[in-house]
């Protein structure tokens, strides 16, 4: 039985090298978002990309599984940032998300960098958008924020 399930939708108009598309989401958290296939491969102009909203998706969720699993430890963070960066690239002719790189900082009182580490690991294979990319190669680097 599913937790939960949300849609997004993108009404695109003309060719792929000309055309752009509108993204919308059911919840309304995005509305009217344009993506095109420049945004993709150039300078953005204010658009989105697929991977930026797969990068967008990943961070958010692996913050989330970070979070459970320090709360799991009975620490709570004076901050977490959560940063994804979605690859893509050519693979065999065809244009292919290849990684997620996820770059994991933290400020947790009572916490050293060895620590903050094992429960980046644990958040790692807890995170569900992690594994939506098992396929890909996903990254993932650790370290504590300055206070």
């Amino acid at each position: 039985m599913p937790i939960a399930t949300r849609s997004a939708k993108t009404t695109w108009t003309d060719s792929l090298a000309k055309g752009r598309g509108v993204i919308d989401g059911e919840s309304h958290g995005i509305e009217g978002v344009e993506v095109t296939w420049a945004s993709r491969i150039e300078d953005p102009h204010g658009r989105t990309s697929p991977e930026e909203l797969c990068a967008a998706a990943h961070s958010s969720c692996f913050a989330m599984a970070l979070g459970l699993k320090l709360a799991e430890a009975g620490l709570v963070p004076q901050a977490l940032e959560v940063e994804a960066a979605v690859t893509l690239e050519e693979v065999g002719g065809v244009p292919t998300i290849t990684r997620s790189k996820i770059a994991a900082r933290g400020r947790v009182e009572g916490l050293d960098e060895a620590g903050f580490s094992a429960l980046v690991a644990e958040a790692a294979l807890l995170c569900p958008v992690s594994r939506l990319f098992a396929g890909a190669d996903v990254v993932v680097d650790a370290g504590l924020l300055d206070a």
